[in-house]
């Protein structure tokens, strides 16, 4: 499993505005936004590509393009996507998929509740989108959902990462698997009740309200 904390100043701003209790949800999804689109441009780092013949109004040459299948984008509901249209912006081409999960606030178990995936996907780079992997529980349900459909190449792009979550991670996903996560930062710890200290709360209700 590679982890990837990226150190960027604009990242480290973006993010302090998004830990402050006092930013409005506007901005704060505004700024999930932009931090997400600096993220995804390490996380496509690996993206497939492969040679195309092009004329330029100068001469003929071999460019780059995406090769198919086509990426897949896969934001777990509903936090997840508060942060789609951050990564799509990088790859507009990209396919994009859904997973529904709900994690139970006293025993931390992950139920899953709805999804809209395709049923094989075998050879397809999948592209994971939940802004906080605090216990791991979510994240490590949704690669094993997507690797049970054939996909081997994974990469999590989250806001925050507890050190616990990223050490369940490692210790739940099949080795074999080609899992990445890509962050904005790892936090200290988690609390007692399952929350990343310094963190910035829960942040599908800043993003989207709190839902009663």
């Amino acid at each position: 499993m590679r982890v990837l904390e990226i150190d960027h100043p604009l990242v480290a701003h973006k993010l302090t505005v998004l830990r402050d209790a006092t930013t409005h949800s506007s901005v704060f999804r505004q700024l999930a936004d932009e931090l997400v689109t600096l993220l995804a441009y390490e996380a496509t780092r690996q993206v497939r590509v492969g040679d195309v013949e092009i004329s330029t109004p100068v001469t003929e040459m071999t460019g780059t393009k995406l090769t198919n299948p086509k990426p897949m984008v896969v934001p777990i509901l509903r936090a997840g996507l508060g942060m789609l249209d951050g990564l799509t912006r990088l790859l507009p081409t990209a396919e994009v998929g859904f997973l529904g999960m709900v994690r139970n606030e006293e025993t931390l178990e992950v139920t899953t509740y709805a999804n809209r995936l395709p049923e094989d996907l075998t050879g397809r780079q999948c592209f994971v989108l939940d802004p906080m992997l605090a216990t791991g529980h979510t994240l490590i349900a949704a690669v094993e959902y997507l690797t049970e459909r054939g996909a081997s190449d994974v990469t999590c792009v989250t806001l925050l990462c507890a050190p616990e979550g990223l050490a369940a991670m490692e210790a739940a996903v099949d080795p074999d698997i080609d899992l990445t996560i890509v962050t904005a930062s790892i936090d200290e710890k988690l609390n007692e009740k399952g929350y990343i200290v310094p963190g910035l709360g829960d942040a599908g209700d800043r993003l989207f309200g709190v839902v009663d």
